[in-house]
This record gives C-alpha cells, sequence and structure tokens, in this order.
C-alpha cells in the first residue's frame, strides 16, 4: 500500500505544474477574454435599453403629437361645418329675402292691375251709361215722334 501512495504521491507532484497551468490558463483566460466581453455585453445591454428607453420616449411623443393633431383636425372640421352652415344659413335668409321681395312685387302688381282693372271698369260702366241714356234717348224720341216721321232706320248719333 506504501507503494500506491508513492505512485498516488508521484502522479500528485506531476499534477501540479498541469493545476498550475490550468490555474494560470483560466486566470488569462478571465483577465483577457472573460472581463472585456462582460463589459462589451454590459455596454450592449445598457445601449440596448437605452434604446429601448428612447423608443419609448419617441412613441409617446408621437402619440402626443397625433393627439395634438386629431385635436386640430377636429377643430379645423367643426369650424368648416360651422362656416357652411353659417353660408348655408345665409343663403336661406337671401332666398327668404328674394321670396318676400318677388311676393311684395307680385302683390304690388296685382294691386295694380286690380286698380287698373277697377279704373277700366269704371270707364267702361261710364261710358255704357252715357251709350245707354243716348240709345235711351234715340228710343224715346222715336217712339214718341209723329208716324210720318219717323226715320226708318235708327242710326247712331
Amino acid at each position: 500500500m506504501e507503494q500506491t501512495f508513492r505512485q498516488l504521491g508521484a502522479l500528485l507532484l506531476g499534477a501540479i505544474p498541469t493545476a498550475v497551468l490550468l490555474v494560470l490558463l483560466y486566470s488569462l483566460y478571465y483577465v483577457i477574454l472573460h472581463r472585456p466581453l462582460e463589459a462589451v455585453l454590459a455596454e450592449r445591454r445598457k445601449r440596448t435599453e437605452g434604446a429601448i428607453e428612447q423608443a419609448h420616449a419617441d412613441i409617446a411623443v408621437a402619440a402626443a403629437r397625433a393627439t395634438e393633431y386629431e385635436t386640430r383636425l377636429r377643430d379645423a372640421k367643426l369650424a368648416i361645418f360651422k362656416a357652411l352652415e353659417n353660408r348655408r344659413k345665409q343663403a336661406i335668409d337671401a332666398r327668404a329675402a328674394a321670396v318676400a321681395q318677388a311676393r311684395e312685387r307680385a302683390h304690388q302688381q296685382v294691386a295694380q292691375a286690380k286698380a287698373q282693372i277697377e279704373q277700366e271698369s269704371a270707364a267702361a260702366r261710364a261710358s255704357l251709361n252715357t251709350e245707354s241714356d243716348r240709345i235711351a234717348s234715340q228710343i224715346i224720341r222715336a217712339v214718341l215722334q209723329p208716324a210720318g216721321s219717323r226715320p226708318a232706320v235708327v242710326g247712331r248719333g
């Protein structure tokens, strides 16, 4: 058994330089490759998170601008609709005024025509009265005249 321990001791003594080399290699790996890699990954993570935060901020700004744009667009549409409604109301008022003016002119023309017809009717009545009086006088004269002196045809005079 002693021999086994010696062999085991010799193996361990031969493994010491390998263990030292392994520890040295791990230390070199850690210093040369692992630390810079972690630093690069940390920087990348930081930049990625910063970009994500910036993207969220940009999205919030864009949403605020979109809301402002929609508000301004709604206000502009409302102003246009109000202007159209005012124009429509003005057109309706102008049309109503034109209709009222046309009615007034029509009433005036009707009144003038009635007055003219009334005048013409009065003139015709007067003329008929005068004519009927003249014809009545002629008839009376013809009836009252002696039979021999009557004219054969009653004429106008």
